[in-house]
């Protein structure tokens, strides 16, 4: 059960385009290959899973300006050795928001994306595969700035290229 569960989810999943199709066929192919790829000490790269939090009314997402990388992200973090992807996603989401009533859209992949962490504090670049899920919340709840964010915001989703124009996240935006 380890990695099937995942590989099960990678294989229906079709790209929203041609590179998101590119990068669901490189995340199966290192799950398949890395016994070891929920853990972060795969200094290679890990699996990690996001959450990409909308509102009621799927106008506006909460994403998270995040500390080390100074940019703003969907709230996300390694798996630690947890093969339960949506699980990992759900927690990361809570842990950095302070949201406790977030609901799953869907246990179905939102997206996959595939990118480089750079070299900090002695620790190797190194790849990220990440698996993002969709989820709900009420943009009325307060939110909970944790240690990892400079910033939470519910941010307009066709304003969200203004904050971050990466390709990783207007993606998801596009998707709606």
């Amino acid at each position: 059960m380890h990695r099937i569960q995942l590989l099960d989810l990678l294989k229906k999943q079709k790209g929203f385009d041609e590179n998101e199709t590119k990068m669901i066929d490189e995340t199966i192919e290192f799950v398949q290959t890395n016994e070891d790829c929920f853990k972060r000490e795969l200094s290679i790269g890990h699996v990690t899973g996001s959450a990409w939090i909308v509102d009621k009314s799927r106008q506006f997402v909460l994403l998270t300006h995040h500390r080390k990388l100074n940019k703003w992200f969907q709230p996300g973090g390694h798996c630690d050795g947890d093969s339960d992807v949506l699980n990992v996603a759900m927690k990361e989401a809570i842990e950095e928001t302070g949201v406790a009533d977030i609901q799953v859209l869907s246990d179905e992949i939102f997206d996959v994306d595939i990118h480089l962490i750079p070299e900090r504090k002695g620790i190797a670049a190194h790849f990220h595969y990440d698996i993002r899920f969709l989820f709900e919340a009420d943009k009325n709840i307060p939110l909970v700035i944790s240690e990892e964010s400079n910033d939470l915001a519910w941010i307009g989703i066709a304003k969200v290229s203004e904050l971050n124009d990466s390709e990783s996240i207007t993606r998801m935006a596009r998707k709606f």
